[in-house]
């Protein structure tokens, strides 16, 4: 069971294109962060237009915006940032989907029955959207003349014999 589930019957998804909106609770919110191991995600928004592709497809257009606290991967210091993307998928009968899909096509998400998860979509375009090394703006790793410092055994080496 999804941390969001929004379905979204897929009869009510004409020729021109839908629009529909998803919105995370509180509650979803802390099960989100949970699933995507961050520490907060303080608000979860996606805009969909849906429309039909053929007979039994369903493509979604969607705008996602989020704003997630994480911890920065140089400092370890939390920080908010606010995650904007957009992104287009389509929803596929199970079973249908292609086997061995090209690097850029559109990303398919199968559904069974007669419902399309609007919510579950949106959570898994976050987890694609978030940076794996996530970095506090202003946060730089240090240059390399700070790493050298000599380590424990140095002066140790100045008091061996030379030859």
């Amino acid at each position: 069971m999804s941390e969001m589930a929004r379905p979204f019957a897929i009869e009510r998804i004409g020729s021109g294109a839908t629009p529909s909106m998803v919105e995370a609770t509180a509650t979803e919110r802390t099960a989100v962060a949970a699933r995507l191991r961050v520490l907060d995600v303080g608000a979860l928004r996606c805009d969909y237009r849906l429309r039909r592709i053929g007979l039994t497809a369903i493509e979604a257009a969607g705008t996602l915006k989020a704003v997630v606290t994480e911890i920065c991967v140089i400092t370890l210091d939390p920080f908010s940032h606010t995650v904007t993307e957009a992104f287009t998928v389509h929803f596929v009968p199970s079973g249908t989907e292609d086997e061995e899909p090209e690097p850029d096509a559109i990303d398919q998400i199968p559904f069974d029955g007669a419902a399309i998860d609007l919510g579950e979509a949106a959570v898994e375009q976050l987890a694609l959207a978030l940076d794996p090394y996530p970095r506090r703006p202003g946060a730089s790793l240090p240059d390399d003349d700070a790493l050298d410092v000599p380590g424990p055994f140095a002066a140790l080496s100045r008091l061996r014999p030379k030859a």
